[in-house]
């Protein structure tokens, strides 16, 4: 007969058998993961990390405050408070701001004026959310309050003054009188659509060739 302390030895004993064999059977079925307690303090390259991830899956460059908290792991609140502001946060993370409001006309038409180069023709919507846009469709529908609307004002405005560049003169470009500073956006809408967004010379185009 044993004793009571030797009982309540073999009782302890069979317990923690008991309990490995669970612990064992569940692990077999999905193994046990360690995860950080919510409160545990998150680090900057945490919080740089996952917003680079929301930027890759939404396929956007220009990730507003609103378009993370719907996809992103952390609160917004702690991402401001780590870097100052949530614009610092993106500019840490390589992207651009989302929440710029004060746009000019001329930097929302030379937007598309560079998707249309890129692309060769005339771009819709969804091609402001990939590069070379680096402007998102938000700022667009606040000035114009619609994208076909912007791109009606695009062409208006690239279409205002009749251009006459001769040909030949762009190809050599020696006799081309340019001005002191970069061509204005209608010159140059002019000319690329003149020459079908394509190099005069060897006819190479981004939208033949990415690279290009």
């Amino acid at each position: 007969m044993m004793t009571k302390k030797a009982n309540d030895i073999f009782l302890e004993s069979s317990q923690n058998h008991k309990l490995k064999t669970i612990i064992h059977s569940n692990c077999l079925k999905d193994c046990f993961k360690y995860e950080n307690p919510k409160n545990t303090p998150k680090t900057d390259d945490d919080l740089l990390n996952d917003i680079m991830r929301v930027s890759k899956e939404t396929c956007s460059i220009t990730l507003t405050q609103k378009m993370y908290s719907l996809n992103g792991a952390y609160d917004v609140s702690t991402i401001t408070r780590h870097f100052g502001s949530w614009n610092n946060a993106l500019r840490k993370a390589g992207l651009e701001s989302g929440n710029i409001v004060n746009y000019t006309d001329e930097e929302l038409f030379e937007n598309i004026l560079n998707i249309w180069q890129f692309k060769g023709k005339q771009p819709v919507r969804k091609d402001l959310a990939f590069p070379p846009s680096k402007i998102s469709q938000s700022p667009y529908n606040r000035r114009f309050h619609s994208w076909i609307t912007a791109i009606k004002e695009f062409v208006n405005y690239a279409n205002d003054k009749n251009i006459e560049v001769d040909k030949n003169d762009c190809v050599n470009g020696a006799n081309m009188k340019c001005p002191g500073r970069d061509p204005s956006l209608r010159l140059r809408y002019q000319v690329l659509k003149r020459d079908n967004f394509s190099c005069c010379q060897c006819g190479a185009s981004p939208a033949k060739d990415p690279s290009v």
